[in-house]
C-alpha cells in the first residue's frame, strides 16, 4: 500500500529514518563484536556462577540497572535463581538479601560507578564471587571483580554519543549469553521451563501433551493390510482426516496412507482394483508418543512436511492420530 501522508517523505522524517537505521547498525555491530571477545574470562565467569548454591544477584545503576533487572529475570526464568539489587538501597539495608551462598553480577559502562564501588567490599567480606559486565576493563570496578567481561562499544547509537544505547544492548546480550550457557550447563529442560511459565500461550505450548488433542478410538481411521484400496479411501472419507493407518491384527502400526499417497498412486498409473492397503501405504511412518509435548509433534510435522501423524505407544500399538490443523487450533502459539 502506498503511503499518501505528505509528511512521510519530509526532510525531517527522512533524517529521522536515517538516524534510526544508523542506530540499529551501531547496536548490531556492538553485539556482533562480543562473540570475538569471548575467551577464558567467559568460561571462568560461567564456572563461578554454575557453582553458586544460592542466587545470582544482579546489580547496576541507572540504565545499567534496568538492564540488570532484565538479566536477573532471564536467569530466574531459565533455572538460575536470581534477584536484582539496587546498589544504593543495598547500602541502606538491602544487603541483607545477599548471603554467602550467592554470587553477584555487576553492570557498569564506565567501571567507576560510585555506588557499586561502595558495595563491592561487603560482597568481598562475605566471600561472594563477583562477575563484572563492564564497558571498561581498566577501571576500579574491574580491579575488584573476580572476573570481568568486556562489553565496551566503539560508540553509542545516540547522535550526541551520550545516551546509553549500544552499550546497554551489548550488556544485555552478554547477560543473555551467560543465562543461556548456564541453562545448558544445568541441563535445563523444556519441562523445567514450562514449570516456571505456567500462564498464557507460553505455558500451554510447554505443557500440553499430544494425548490431550489426538483423535482416539472410533475416530481413528484404521484399515487392515489386506483390504482393497477402495475400502481404504472409504475409511479416509468417513473419518475426514486425510489419511488411514494400516495396522496389524494385534494393533501395531504398520504404515499410513494419505491423500498424497493416493495422488501418487494415480500418477503412477497403477491398477487400483488390484491394490491393497499394504501395497500403497507408507511403511514405518513418522509417529509420536501420546505423552510428547504438542510442540514436538508440530515441529516433527513441519520438519517433514506432513499433515497427519499416528500416535503410538511404547510397544508400537496405534493409540491415536493427530492432524496439524487440530494442533495449531488447540491454543498452542508459535
Amino acid at each position: 500500500m502506498t503511503n499518501t501522508d505528505p509528511a512521510a517523505s519530509s526532510p525531517a522524517r527522512l533524517e529521522g529514518l536515517a538516524i534510526a537505521r544508523r542506530l540499529l547498525q551501531i547496536e548490531a555491530s556492538a553485539v556482533g563484536t562480543l562473540s570475538d571477545r569471548l575467551d577464558e574470562s567467559f568460561t571462568r565467569a560461567l564456572d563461578l556462577l554454575i557453582n553458586v548454591k544460592g542466587r545470582v544477584i544482579v546489580t547496576g545503576m541507572g540504565k545499567s540497572g534496568h538492564i540488570a533487572k532484565k538479566i536477573s529475570a532471564t536467569l530466574a526464568s531459565t533455572g538460575t535463581p536470581s534477584d536484582f539489587l539496587h546498589p544504593t538501597e543495598a547500602l541502606h539495608g538491602d544487603l541483607g538479601m545477599v548471603t554467602r551462598q550467592d554470587g553477584v553480577i555487576l553492570l557498569s559502562k564506565s567501571g567507576e560507578t560510585v555506588e557499586l564501588l561502595s558495595v563491592i567490599p561487603y560482597f568481598k567480606l562475605m566471600s561472594v564471587p563477583v562477575v563484572g559486565v563492564l564497558g571498561n576493563l581498566h577501571s576500579s570496578i574491574a580491579e575488584k571483580c573476580d572476573v570481568s567481561l568486556d562489553v565496551s562499544v566503539a560508540e553509542e547509537g545516540c547522535p550526541l554519543d551520550l545516551a546509553p544505547t549500544a552499550s546497554t544492548t551489548a550488556a544485555l546480550a552478554m547477560g543473555d549469553a551467560l543465562a543461556v550457557a548456564l541453562l545448558t550447563e544445568k541441563h535445563f529442560r523444556p519441562e523445567d521451563f514450562a514449570f516456571l511459565h505456567p500462564g498464557g500461550a507460553l505455558g500451554r505450548r510447554l505443557t500440553k501433551r499430544v494425548q490431550e488433542v489426538m483423535h482416539t478410538d472410533a475416530d481413528i481411521p484404521v484399515v487392515a493390510p489386506h483390504v482393497p484400496i477402495r475400502d481404504v479411501v472409504m475409511e479416509m472419507t468417513r473419518k475426514r482426516l486425510g489419511a488411514a493407518c494400516v495396522v496389524s491384527e494385534s494393533g501395531e502400526l504398520l504404515g499410513i496412507f494419505t491423500d498424497g499417497d493416493l495422488r501418487r498412486t494415480f500418477e503412477r498409473g497403477d491398477r487400483l482394483q488390484d491394490l491393497t492397503a499394504a501395497d500403497v501405504a507408507t511403511l514405518h511412518p513418522k509417529s509420536v508418543e501420546p505423552t510428547a509435548l504438542v510442540t514436538r509433534a508440530i515441529n516433527l510435522m513441519e520438519t517433514y512436511n506432513i499433515l497427519v501423524m499416528p500416535v503410538v505407544s511404547g510397544d508400537g500399538k496405534l493409540v491415536g492420530i493427530v492432524h496439524l490443523h487440530d494442533l495449531l487450533k488447540s491454543g498452542i502459539g508459535r
